[in-house]
């Protein structure tokens, strides 16, 4: 009996104990030497969205598109198409065989910059049009009238006869930085008028092969056909660029957009709407770039420079003495990197200018001047547009 009572005492302490060695582990775990992981996350400062000022910020935008999307306008092109003519059909009915035509319609943006009625576009969407409609956000439309065009700018001014049309505010200051936010407004793929946002990626974009002349902001924000001729603006809704072409595989946005800026823009757009026509300057030369090829075979190493590769007879290039194989050094004192920006220097000087330029022929440097001319007016067109 005494060892019955025994038994039954130790299997009470034992229950004890585990019982409290369970609650004391369920309390203090940490009593077994070996803790749980513990995740530190760091929180970020609360938004007062209250406070925010709107617009200014990541909060929302929405006021900078209230105020730049209704100078943003729909334009609607027509175009006369003629059906190339079969040959066979010509040899059996001869002329009294007239060609079919078609009517084909094209879309674009545009951006209304004064109160006159104003617009700036792009060539590229109103090129060979018959007829033009532009389309405001408030549901107005009225025909367009061309003012005139720059094909190698891609720059392209209309105007519409209508009451009190909204007008977009300008940013001229060129303070514009990489990794600043703009947004894209325009009509892609004619869905209606379309805001997307983006960062500026890039600045001073050339050597593209779309214009002629070429200093691109370039944008990842999206822009897709029906965009060109649209605003690009910037966080405030001020207009930065003109959007114009896209690089592309598919045929859509792949992040890589490009537009006009204003400082260029705008030039253009007052010598059209003033003159009808952009004077630039012209040499009359056609320049190379020094290859590394090139800088053995004529022994031209350490020299910055572009090689006139030929002249136009009777240019202002060779009134001023300059030969095929001479090396320009410098434009104006500017140095000659490429010729990308020897045309550009040229082209920005007024017609019947000096131009000063510091030459390099046969080893020997010589200084020149140059009476400016005017440039003729191009042989091609604008491609790889938006």
């Amino acid at each position: 009996m005494k060892k019955a009572n025994l038994y039954l005492f130790l299997f009470k302490a034992v229950v004890a104990g585990l019982a409290a060695a369970f609650v004391v582990l369920l309390l203090r775990p940490d009593l077994l030497g070996h803790q749980r992981p513990v995740v530190e996350l760091k929180q970020s400062p609360t938004l007062h969205t209250e406070s925010a000022q709107f617009g200014n910020g990541p909060v929302s935008y929405a006021q900078a598109v209230e105020a730049a999307a209704p100078a943003v306008v729909n334009i609607y092109t027509t175009k006369v198409i003629t059906e190339r003519v079969n040959p066979l059909l010509r040899y059996f009915f001869g002329e009294q065989y007239v060609p079919r035509q078609r009517l084909e319609n094209n879309l674009g943006s545009g951006v209304i910059v004064s109160d006159q009625g104003y617009i700036l576009t792009n060539n590229h969407v109103i090129a060979g049009a018959a007829g033009i409609e532009v389309l405001l956000r408030d549901g107005r439309s009225a025909e367009a009238k061309l003012v005139g065009t720059d094909p190698e700018s891609d720059i392209a001014v209309l105007k519409i006869d209508l009451d009190t049309v909204p007008t977009i505010t300008f940013n001229l200051a060129n303070s514009m930085r990489v990794g600043d936010v703009v947004l894209a407004i325009g009509n892609p793929f004619g869905v209606g008028q379309t805001v997307t946002m983006g960062i500026i990626s890039a600045t001073g974009r050339d050597h593209m092969g779309i214009n002629t002349f070429e200093n691109f902001i370039q944008t990842d924000a999206a822009i897709n056909p029906g965009n060109s001729g649209g605003a690009l603006i910037d966080a405030y809704g001020n207009l930065v660029g003109i959007n114009t072409a896209i690089f592309t595989k598919s045929g859509g946005s792949q992040g890589i957009g490009f537009a006009i800026p204003m400082s260029i823009a705008r030039d253009v757009m007052e010598q059209l709407i003033e003159t009808g026509r952009v004077s630039r300057g012209w040499l009359g030369v056609e320049t190379q770039d020094i290859t590394p090829q090139l800088a053995e075979s004529f022994n031209l190493q350490d020299i910055t420079g572009v090689i006139i590769a030929g002249i136009q007879r009777s240019g202002p290039a060779a009134q001023a003495g300059l030969r095929p194989g001479d090396i320009i050094l410098s434009v104006n004192g500017e140095p000659a990197s490429d010729s990308k920006t020897v045309m550009n220097q040229i082209a920005r000087t007024s017609s019947g200018e000096k131009l000063r330029l510091k030459i390099l022929r046969n080893g020997r440097e010589f200084d020149a001047e140059a009476i400016v001319g005017e440039r003729p007016p191009p042989t091609r067109q604008p491609r790889n547009r938006s």
